[in-house]
């Protein structure tokens, strides 16, 4: 079983490893400006590393049932220090897009702690604990925003890239000592373990369910910590890299209630969490759309926003979690490769939305979205799925 200090440490490292994904957001207006090149194409680094992480999902994650974790944990881990190094050393955007490809799909170990977590939770606490992890996910990408933002200004993007590979460096001895050793029970080959997935797409309609709620959930998360970036560039506002990375501690503080969330998903009917989800994703947006110069309103809704998609992935995560204790890992592949296969596609949504209709085109689009997964729930919903646990999925 996890002690408590286990799953602190696992937090940790989980956010400082998840927030390789995030540091560049803050840093595209720099990067247009190193290569001369319009802030929407720059922005192509941001979808890129989460194309790159959806992939490292699906053809990496599932060797965590194969293979023992913890040795592999450190291998992908030393395979994110050079992905992060060639980014700095990029001489060329497409190099940079190729290095964000790779940063990507090495940035996968917080998905390999997760169900390392999971297999030594007991039923009981499995919820908490993933809660507790998956606030030092969210605080490591929110507060990464903040950090990339600040160093970029001083010292450069490439210093955050170098910074990203230290950190990484101290990440490894740190779990090298501390991590225990996990081995799984599959002894099948490779093809038949990535086989096995799409029997479970099948077979598991809470899978289903909770993949394609996520997907449309994380676009419109990714779409907004992307576009706000060009908002908050122009006017009214004009920030620079420093200033627009600072709006992250505001979204820190939606990490605050993953616990929550993780302990009340561990109860008789977690997907009443999903609809409180989606009405504090309306509100934030609804927030967003009536700013204009009043920022307030702006950080009130990066707060919501936030804390509406901690209860809509904290307890789809805790529900695929009960549904086959041996293929945790698997299953948590096929969820999370779609859910950031979402979330490049969102990036590049709000691109897109932003370039023909400004801000205001942006938040139409994601009330659409929004509106369309409140549709999916209430599908799922009348086919009477099961809302239970383990034992009924």
């Amino acid at each position: 079983m996890l002690k408590r200090a286990d799953v602190i440490l696992m937090a940790f490292c989980t956010g400082l490893i998840v927030a390789n994904i995030y540091y560049c957001q803050p840093l595209v207006i720099l990067v247009a400006k190193d290569f001369n090149l319009s802030e929407s194409v720059a922005g192509r680094i941001t979808y890129l590393t989460q194309i790159g992480y959806a992939l490292g999902l699906f053809l990496l994650v599932p060797l965590g049932d194969m293979f023992e974790r913890k040795k592999q944990i450190l291998i992908i881990s030393a395979l994110a220090i050079l992905a992060l190094l060639v980014a700095a050393f990029s001489k060329t955007f497409f190099l940079l897009e190729i290095a964000s490809l790779l940063i990507g799909a090495c940035s996968i170990v917080p998905q390999l702690i997760l169900p390392l977590a999971a297999n030594l939770s007991s039923d009981e606490n499995r919820g908490a604990n993933i809660g507790v992890i998956m606030s030092g996910l969210l605080v490591g990408i929110l507060a990464s925003r903040a950090v990339s933002g600040t160093i970029g200004f001083w010292l450069g993007w490439r210093a955050v890239y170098f910074m990203a590979a230290g950190i990484c460096l101290l990440l490894i001895a740190l779990m090298a000592k501390r991590f225990p050793e996990s081995y799984p029970s599959f002894k099948g080959r490779y093809k038949e373990l990535m086989s096995s997935m799409f029997s479970y797409i099948k077979t598991q309609p809470v899978l289903r369910e909770t993949s394609i709620i996520n997907f449309l959930a994380f676009a419109i998360i990714s779409a907004f910590w992307t576009t706000m970036v060009l908002f908050l560039a122009n006017p009214p506002f004009n920030f620079q890299t420093l200033q627009i990375g600072l709006f992250g501690i505001a979204g820190a503080a939606g990490a605050l209630a993953a616990p929550l969330v993780g302990k009340l998903s561990d109860g008789n009917n977690p997907r009443k969490n999903l609809m409180i989800g989606f009405i504090l994703q309306i509100i934030s947006i609804a927030l967003f759309y009536f700013t204009k110069n009043h920022l307030y309103l702006f950080v009130i809704g990066i707060v919501l926003i936030d804390v509406g998609q901690q209860a809509i992935h904290v307890t789809n995560q805790t529900r695929i979690y009960t549904l086959i204790p041996e293929a945790r890992n698997r299953l948590n592949t096929i969820f999370m490769s779609v859910s950031f296969i979402g979330a490049s596609c969102g990036s590049a949504l709000g691109l897109f939305l932003w370039d023909k209709g400004g801000w205001n085109l942006f938040c139409y689009g994601m009330t659409g979205i929004i509106a369309l997964n409140t549709l999916i729930y209430k599908f799922y919903g009348n086919k009477n799925l099961n809302i239970g646990n383990a034992s009924t999925n």
